[in-house]
């Protein structure tokens, strides 16, 4: 009977569409990503920041350690080191601003802040790509910068550092998107990963040692939960937007919004305001216009 039901299970799943079982795979990332970053929030309330970068690192990269002893030399040679570590050396800022905004900023207010690498990456694509980029996807911009604004709310009172943190991780972030499509375009996908994991885990490694606190053994299990979330959450996205077309999957990530805010007030009793919400309203509109002009200049429209 479990056979049965199992095969009709999978009879069904295989008679969706592309886009159908893209965007569960998808809408699946998004909970897995929310769930790590309410763990790393929950460690972090003891625990140093670098110190939960440098285990998940660590982890990261024995996880990638049967695939390097496979490719062993092969898979370390390349010829775009300084670009590696260009990216490396980006990521290693992002996630220590964005790890920390985590831990003190509430859940639903930093996912909000995160979807701002949108037009981020925008302005890199002029700046770094020379792209030209017309009226509209200017006005996206300027639109998704005033939701930044509205959930960062700057007043007389100063802005909240943390908030700061946020908004520089996710235009990092951008960054480190557009470094990671170039080395794509040379380097292997194992390659990269390694070179990621490997620096990273090494550069966190004396400051982590220096400010080491010893974790409970629950807080040492949280942390293995979080790598390999981390690593679910990159299969699923690359499952999802292998099965979905880019312009249908990628306005799914937006419901991770919809996770923070519930899981924020489950487990943080941390409620959004108002202006968190305007905000991210703000963010997500610019960002899914972003993606709609993006479609059509793919499709080669004016």
């Amino acid at each position: 009977m479990k056979v049965h039901g199992r095969t009709r299970l999978i009879t069904s799943w295989n008679g969706l569409s592309g886009n159908a079982r893209g965007s569960v795979w998808l809408l699946v990332a998004g909970l897995l990503a929310t769930l790590m970053i309410t763990g790393i929030k929950q460690v972090g309330q003891r625990l140093p920041v670098i110190e939960i970068l440098f285990c998940r690192q660590l982890l990261v990269f024995l996880l990638l350690t049967p695939a390097l002893l496979r490719g062993f030399p092969g898979v370390l040679r390349t010829r775009r080191a300084p670009l590696h570590l260009s990216r490396c050396a980006v990521s290693i800022v992002a996630m220590l601003t964005g790890f920390t905004a985590v831990v003190h900023l509430p859940l639903a207010e930093v996912t909000a802040i995160s979807f701002s690498r949108a037009f981020f990456a925008t302005l890199l694509a002029i700046l770094v790509l020379r792209e030209v980029v017309g009226i509209r996807r200017w006005s996206a911009t300027i639109v998704g910068f005033v939701g930044v604004l509205i959930v960062v709310r700057p007043g007389a009172e100063g802005i909240d550092i943390y908030a700061v943190f946020a908004v520089i991780s996710a235009a990092l972030v951008a960054g480190n998107v557009i470094m990671t499509k170039r080395l794509a375009e040379t380097e292997g996908t194992t390659t990269i990963m390694v070179y990621h994991a490997g620096v990273l885990a090494a550069a966190y490694a004396v400051p982590a040692w220096w400010l080491w606190v010893q974790p409970t053994g629950v807080e040492l299990g949280l942390i293995v939960v979080i790598a390999v979330l981390m690593s679910a959450v990159q299969v699923c996205m690359i499952r999802g937007y292998r099965e979905a077309e880019a312009s249908a999957a990628q306005p799914l990530e937006y419901v991770r919004l919809v996770y923070a805010a519930i899981i924020g007030y489950l487990i943080f009793a941390e409620v959004p305001t108002l202006w968190a919400w305007a905000g991210a309203a703000l963010i997500i509109a610019s960002a899914l216009y972003t993606i709609h002009r993006n479609a059509i200049r793919s499709r080669g429209a004016n």
